[in-house]
């Protein structure tokens, strides 16, 4: 029954959302408008996902070539984030950590995968937030991934402001509800829905899905393209390197900012599917024809084999061997807040 409520809840919201664009004629492009959900959940139809407790633990018992007994260092600036409550004459984009952007455009602030929580389920958080979770304003609005716990923080979602509007992939809309977040939406891949000024398209990712009370792929994954007329801001969760970003660039380029996770790619035999590693990143950018690209999902929660702060160092090299303009590509500290050029 109560899903039943919710698809009638729901009807208002189909009836203002429409396939972005038609399939493409590219055969490895047309997999990516296939259907995605069978009896046993969603699924990425190019490639599905192995995953599987045998492969988990040979990671988890291998050895790791990294040394990581130096303790990192994670650039972070202080950021009261007052600012956000004002209006910016362009456009800024603040980082907080992790997968969590604060994007001033404007009047109107949306975040990313907002975690300012102290943990991921069971990694605790390196560095604090880089702004405080009262600074965000409540006109604000934020999109979801997907809900692993670095990306979907309980704690969060219900310290953030009540009147704050969530953008989620299919799934996950009763969960917001469940802790007194009914401003939800939940789209599925390529269908786009307006917020003010803004268009706002769920794409497809490479990734996965599962967290405890929600079985493996019970819920969508995906990466978003935001656009108000004068910027458009792609942000891809997260995602292993695919065809899709070369059908993106095709369908909505040029961008002018692309947010993409350039950390936790070690192993590569494990990660690779399912998290872009600097040299992805790089190339992602390309495929996409942005104009900036901002690398995040690194210096937060150490989640995988490399240290901590390798990825802005990797993310250099890998614009060199590339022969790419580095003036495309930057990280920033925790709290630093970069000028969009106009």
């Amino acid at each position: 029954m109560r899903r039943l409520a919710a698809v009638l809840a729901a009807l208002p919201l189909v009836a203002s959302l429409a396939l972005a664009f038609e399939p493409s004629s590219d055969p490895a492009a047309a997999l990516l408008y296939a259907p995605n959900h069978d009896g046993g959940g969603y699924f990425n139809p190019w490639q599905r996902f192995d995953w599987s407790l045998s492969r988990f633990l040979r990671w988890q018992f291998s050895r790791n070539p990294f040394d990581k007994s130096r303790t990192p260092e994670i650039p972070l600036l202080a950021n009261d984030g007052s600012r956000l409550a004002g209006r910016e004459q362009s456009a800024t984009v603040t980082w907080v950590g992790h997968a969590t952007v604060a994007v001033h455009d404007d009047d109107d602030v949306f975040l990313t995968d907002p975690h300012f929580g102290a943990r991921a389920l069971l990694p605790k958080r390196k560095v604090p937030p880089g702004v405080p979770i009262e600074a965000v304003p409540p006109d604000a609005f934020a999109v979801i991934s997907h809900n692993h716990y670095d990306h979907l923080d309980a704690w969060s979602v219900e310290t953030l402001p009540a009147s704050i509007a969530w953008f989620v992939p299919l799934g996950l809309a009763d969960w917001f509800r469940e802790r007194g977040r009914p401003r939800v939406q939940e789209l599925g891949w390529w269908q786009s829905v307006s917020h003010g000024r803004w268009t706002i398209t769920c794409l497809p990712a490479q990734h996965w899905s599962r967290r405890i009370g929600q079985d493996v792929n019970e819920s969508l994954w995906c990466s978003w393209l935001l656009e108000n007329g004068e910027r458009r801001y792609f942000f891809s969760g997260d995602s292993g390197y695919f065809a899709g970003f070369a059908e993106f660039g095709r369908r909505f380029g040029p961008i002018d900012v692309a947010l993409l996770p350039i950390g936790a790619y070690e192993p590569r035999w494990f990660m690779q599917y399912q998290h872009l590693n600097p040299e992805d990143a790089v190339q992602a950018t390309h495929d996409l024809g942005a104009r900036h690209m901002l690398g995040i999902h690194w210096g937060t929660f150490d989640l995988t084999d490399e240290p901590l702060d390798l990825p802005p160092a990797a993310l250099r090299e890998a614009v060199a061997a590339a022969g790419a303009d580095p003036e495309r590509f930057r990280t920033l500290a925790i709290g630093e807040t970069w000028h969009v050029p106009d």
